[in-house]
């Protein structure tokens, strides 16, 4: 065997070559379920709605004046559709004790 290899590599090791670097081991991507779930979130699923700015802008407001957060108020609404529809109201008011 050649030390005259062994050199080269050392070489490019210090001086920061990228031509005789070994190629680096990449790991398989994660999945994308895993890389977008944050942890803490439990068994949920993002629900997307698109409304004027308005719309959100009043939910605030009513959330300040009410001490509560969006997504409770966001519950309450959600759950009173439910129970207006007959359906049982199984929205969380809060996301803590999901998991």
């Amino acid at each position: 065997m050649s030390t005259k290899a062994n050199l080269t590599e050392l070489l490019a090791e210090t001086g920061g070559s990228a031509r005789h670097k070994k190629p680096a081991v990449e790991r398989p991507p994660a999945s994308k379920a895993e890389s977008t779930r944050q942890k803490g979130r439990g068994a949920t699923s993002p629900i997307t709605v698109h409304f004027p700015k308005q719309v959100r802008d009043q939910l605030k407001i009513l959330a300040v004046q009410n001490g509560k957060t969006l997504h409770s108020l966001v519950a309450e609404a959600f759950n009173d559709l439910f129970a207006k529809h007959g359906k049982p109201e199984i929205a969380p008011a809060q996301t803590e004790h999901l998991e």
